[in-house]
């Protein structure tokens, strides 16, 4: 079943002639060194489009703080940790809202959230996806400009489910954590897999029988002849895969309604407590080309809710855009920022599982990650795996949305190059692309777009979508 909302938003309620804006849009920051100190022509030049619109977004996949918090047991990626004083850098580029929930809000859990707010709120930044309750992980964040009062939301759909915001009663305080709308994934399978599944499922003891003894923490429905429930499943917000008989193998997914819901509500909100409404979401879930059954639900209902702008991160690359009703739906923006092999320190658990010895440097955790070889005195040494060798996560666009009367007139996607290929110590800075690298992203929107019904032309090294 569907989630879908309960409230739609009739956008004539408000319309006026002068309701212009022109807002830019980055994909995910993974900051961890200054900004504002170079000088190459393209990048200021970048910089230079992103500080001319009205409002300026970028998706903040760091935490800033000094390392107060100890980390937490993730035993995957890195520990995303940046300096606060390059929050500065960050409103140098010109951005003024930034998105938090994603799946390493919880790096060094609640006092690692509770200090990354605090240096944001110190630097004066417009913030949204996360904070001391789920009330307010969810809660609109506002930015006023000449054009307009802009609104922000954020959530994820990939966290550790203890990494979610916990609702504030009357008589318990909440949990601090990140927005996280969960999803439920199910699979439906022919009968010989059906039965083949409840076979295992019984050898392993992974099947509810009514009035047995489960584990615990594996809390799941009574099993019956044509549905199983196989538990020790992380599929939240429940422990346990559902499996259903049926014609054919294949897998849905789709949102958990009471999460969807609770945003619905609150982008409802802001819609009538501002002009525009901006919701930034986290998807990691799978990574590819093609955006998941979960998340255009989810964005489709935000959109009819109110929301003006849909910017979807996560899959580190970027995605197709989706006019819906009007209203342009970023499927993914790809890595604006891309130095999470220069974040400072990682913790011993890293290089335990890397088979690393104690006295292994973040340098050789990071050289281990990417495979390098080769690596020496006077050998910079060769990536053989992971990001390292993928170029397309090394490129992705900056776009400016422009809406006038209300509507929308034209998308602007500028090409962005992240340094593929260079050393360490540059990768991972945005510039403005050219030639080959430009050519390859354009078209790649102009593919991906076009299958979800959007025309991007590509005209002097930018691509555009005119409505």
């Amino acid at each position: 079943m569907e989630a879908k909302s309960t409230r739609s938003y009739d956008r004539t309620l408000y319309a006026s002639e002068k309701n212009d804006i022109d807002i830019a849009l980055a994909g995910e920051a993974l900051i961890s060194q200054g900004l504002s100190m170079y000088t190459e022509p393209r990048y200021l030049e970048l910089v230079e489009h992103i500080r001319a619109a009205d409002a300026r977004y970028v998706h903040l996949e760091m935490l800033f703080h000094d390392y107060e918090h100890a980390p937490t047991d993730k035993r995957s990626g890195t520990f995303m940790r940046c300096d606060p004083k390059f929050i500065e850098d960050l409103k140098w580029m010109g951005f003024q809202m930034m998105s938090t929930a994603h799946n390493h809000s919880i790096d060094f859990g609640e006092g690692g959230i509770l200090k990354n707010i605090e240096n944001l709120n110190k630097h004066g930044v417009v913030h949204a996806g996360s904070g001391r309750n789920l009330a307010e992980a969810r809660a609109p964040a506002y930015l006023e400009t000449a054009k307009g009062r802009v609104a922000l939301l954020s959530g994820t759909t990939t966290l550790f489910p203890w990494g979610r915001a916990g609702d504030q009663r009357r008589d318990f305080q909440g949990r601090p954590g990140a927005n996280l709308l969960r999803h439920i994934v199910e699979y439906t399978v022919d009968k010989a897999t059906f039965e083949h599944l409840q076979r295992i499922g019984a050898q392993l003891g992974m099947l509810h029988k009514p009035g047995a003894h489960r584990p615990l923490g594996h809390v799941s429905p009574p099993d019956t002849a044509t549905t199983l429930h196989l538990t020790g499943y992380a599929n939240p917000p429940h422990n346990y895969l559902k499996i259903t008989l049926g014609d054919k193998i294949e897998r849905r997914h789709y949102p958990y309604k009471p999460d969807l819901d609770g945003m619905l509500e609150r982008i409802h909100d802001a819609r009538r407590m501002a002009q525009w409404v901006v919701v930034a979401m986290h998807n990691q879930d799978i990574p590819g080309d093609e955006p998941q059954e979960h998340g255009m639900t989810m964005f489709r209902a935000m959109i009819d809710a109110g929301a003006d702008i849909l910017v979807g991160t996560g899959p580190h690359q970027d995605r197709g855009i989706e006019i819906y009703k009007g209203r342009p739906i970023f499927y993914g923006l790809g890595d604006f920022i891309l130095q999470n092999d220069t974040v400072l320190l990682e913790p011993q658990e890293h290089y335990e599982f890397s088979g690393l010895p104690w006295n292994s440097t973040p340098a050789d955790f990071y050289d281990h990650r990417a495979g390098y070889e080769g690596v020496g005195p006077g050998k910079p040494g060769t990536a053989t795996k992971g990001q390292s060798v993928t170029p397309y996560n090394w490129q992705s666009g900056m776009h400016r949305v422009k809406f006038e009367g209300g509507k929308l007139k034209e998308i602007r996607i500028f090409p962005v190059d992240v340094g593929y290929g260079k050393p360490r110590w540059q990768q991972g800075r945005p510039m403005l692309a050219e030639g080959e690298v430009a050519q390859e992203i354009l078209e790649r929107y102009q593919r991906l777009s076009k299958l979800l019904g959007t025309q991007v032309e590509i005209k002097e090294n930018v691509g555009i979508v005119r409505m």
